[in-house]
């Protein structure tokens, strides 16, 4: 059935389908045979300004509905989400990153002010004094707190972009965590404490091992497999892009450790390392849990994937090899990056040669 309503809305067809629901069509005003199709029911109360703009040959994007209050942190927050979840099926942005913020801006806007309300209700325009005092208010866990800011941050940057916002209060506002190290490189008889709690032709043994011999990040170990390999100069190798924004292509050669570990295990899937169900891990995060699991069955408690992956840039280094070296294999796009671990084993190189010159001295 078709109607045709004329009266309030020129040009407006509302068909109702033999499945009941109900397709909007606006005619473009000044062309007869182009038809824009509405995303949104006539009870929206948005419909107005969707039509009036259908009839100017303008189409707009359908925005879920949300309960808070305009010019409020948490409306600024909903918009901001929105757009991070448009660039992630643009391929523009990352669905980790876009869990990630909006676990942190969720927390923010649940803050509660000192009258008890909720964060999510104040202004957008807060002062930069506002934010502090949620930072301060999770100095107990400061990579939090700076990772909060940082998205925060981040969604005020964009709603001045967009024309939502006139200032970003975050800028300026300092981190207070102090990094630590990060994680903790692991030893000679770490790795030889997991290898017998975990022998060859177990995942785990497989799981270590490919984060010995390739410096895969978590992020790209859960996907790694035989569709990566490929064949040169009589040498097995295995190329692919890191997931990390802006890392470097890696082509690296699979050493014989790595080649006997995946013939060794038993379940072969799409990817090398598979959970005990059988398939790939679905997130990093999934996958570093259980990684930490097989770490406390072998008690290194506070050791992680990543750690083996600093052992093994501090291993390059130690051996000689050049910042450029350790980039090709890390995927270090920036020298820097790569030089803490040279510069590490430069000085404890000349630190060897100074004492071994006073070594003959007698007091």
């Amino acid at each position: 059935m078709v109607t045709d309503v004329r009266k309030n809305y020129p040009g407006l067809t509302v068909e109702t389908l033999k499945s009941g629901k109900q397709r909007i069509r606006v005619r473009v005003e000044g062309y007869p045979n182009r038809k824009i199709r509405l995303n949104i029911g006539m009870d929206h109360p948005k419909f107005s300004e969707h039509y009036w703009s259908a009839r100017a040959g303008i189409e707009l994007e359908h925005e879920p509905e949300t309960t808070a209050v305009r010019q409020s942190i948490q409306w600024l927050a909903d918009k901001y989400l929105r757009h991070l979840e448009r660039m992630v099926e643009a391929r523009q942005a990352s669905a980790a990153t876009l869990r990630q913020r909006k676990s942190l801006l969720t927390r923010l806007c649940q803050h509660k002010t000192d009258d008890g309300d909720e964060y999510g209700e104040m202004s957008l325009n807060a002062p930069p004094a506002a934010f502090v005092k949620v930072r301060d208010a999770r100095a107990a866990t400061p990579a939090e707190a700076d990772n909060m800011m940082k998205a925060a941050r981040s969604m005020y940057h964009w709603a001045c972009d967009a024309g939502h916002a006139e200032m970003n209060p975050l800028v300026g506002i300092k981190k207070i965590h102090r990094s630590q190290g990060g994680a903790t490189p692991w030893t000679p008889d770490d790795l030889r404490k997991f290898k017998e709690a975990h022998p060859t032709g177990t995942m785990a043994h497989l799981a270590l091992t490919i984060h010995m011999f390739t410096a895969a990040r978590s992020s790209d170990a859960i996907w790694l497999g035989r569709k990566q390999e490929f064949a040169s100069h009589g040498t097995r190798w295995l190329g692919w892009q890191p997931k990390k924004r802006g890392a470097a292509f890696v082509e690296i050669p699979m050493a014989a450790p790595l080649r006997e570990a995946i013939s060794a295990v038993a379940r072969i899937g799409d990817a090398y390392i598979l959970s005990e169900h059988g398939n790939p891990f679905k997130s990093a995060d999934t996958y570093r849990n259980w990684f930490r699991k097989r770490c406390d069955e072998a008690g290194l408690q506070g050791r992680s994937s990543h750690g083996v992956r600093k052992a093994l840039a501090e291993l390059l280094a130690e051996e000689g090899c050049s910042e450029h070296q350790i980039m090709a294999v890390l995927s270090h796009t920036q020298p820097s990056t790569s030089a803490i671990y040279t510069k590490g084993a430069e000085r404890r190189a000349m630190a060897a040669e100074a004492m071994r010159s006073i070594s003959g001295f007698s007091w």
